[in-house]
């Protein structure tokens, strides 16, 4: 008889993982399981898998496998739900934890709601900096707010490091952008040797911004928090908008960020919610 795995299926504004508490146990070849599960068709339909599991430096650990089996650095919706899964679970019952990932240790507080159950968090995501990235030809080997043709036109651009690599493209239409094109163009990009996630960001005024976003290694998704808190940075770095105060408003839903340009720390909040609990089998060798 084949093992059964439980599962949870949760989202933060739609960017939706599959999550599996390996605390007590090993899970073998996740790479290969977030490609097989992650499937919309065949599987529980995802944009990867999450595993929650222990830490000998913070409370929790998290690793974060996409949609084609990549392993990514971190995920900001998926550390939302990861901390709302930890306290619906009674794993703790503190409302102040630390979540070990592989771009280093977030710090995250639980906001419960009226049923007790927690239904938004905020994530202390670390510094947001300019990314280096590699141009042979340029002094510089960073990308702030230059001018680029990237495929849609002369569009402002800059590269930003959230932990994980991030390209911000400020355009004027973001609801009509060549993402499907442009995004996956840019992330194989030679600028960025390990690729890069992609946003397509409009600024709607001193506290909004419209974004949409290529994730490296899922493609387009309905949410992508690390893009999210990489929009607003990049944002205030060019002063389009406020830097304590920043609505990104994406597919998915939006997300409030705060970014310190002093010690260039970047606060996010937004909400976590769960789908629905499951098992499924492994698959047979």
């Amino acid at each position: 008889m084949a093992k059964e795995i439980t599962f949870s299926k949760m989202h933060g504004l739609g960017n939706d993982y599959i999550y599996v508490n390996v605390m007590d146990m090993v899970l073998p070849e996740p790479e290969k399981l977030s490609i097989l599960w992650s499937d919309r068709h065949k599987g529980i339909g995802s944009d990867g898998l999450i595993l929650i599991g222990r830490s000998k430096v913070a409370d929790f650990s998290m690793r974060i496998f996409n949609a084609d089996g990549s392993e990514a650095l971190m995920c900001g919706n998926g550390s939302r739900c990861v901390g709302k899964y930890v306290y619906d679970n009674g794993l703790t019952t503190k409302t102040e934890i630390t979540l070990e990932t592989l771009s280093g240790i977030k710090k995250l507080s639980l906001h419960p709601g009226a049923d007790g159950k927690i239904s938004s968090v905020t994530v202390g995501m670390g510094a947001g900096v300019p990314l280096k990235v590699v141009r042979k030809s340029a002094k510089s080997d960073e990308l702030i707010g230059e001018t680029l043709n990237v495929g849609d036109g002369p569009t402002v651009c800059t590269a930003i490091d959230m932990g994980n690599p991030h390209l911000v493209m400020f355009v004027k239409d973001a609801e009509n952008a060549r993402v499907a094109e442009v995004g996956p163009f840019m992330e194989h990009n030679e600028m960025f040797p390990n690729r890069a996630n992609i946003e397509f960001a409009q600024v709607l005024d001193r506290n909004h911004i419209r974004m949409r976003v290529w994730e490296r290694g899922s493609g387009i998704t309905c949410a992508c928090g690390t893009g999210a808190c990489a929009t607003a940075v990049a944002s205030a770095m060019q002063g389009y908008t406020d830097p304590k105060d920043c609505q990104v408003i994406m597919d998915g839903g939006a997300l409030t960020v705060s970014w310190d340009p002093a010690t260039r720390e970047v606060l996010m909040t937004g909400d976590a919610t769960l789908v629905f609990d499951g098992k499924i089998e492994m698959p047979n060798d």
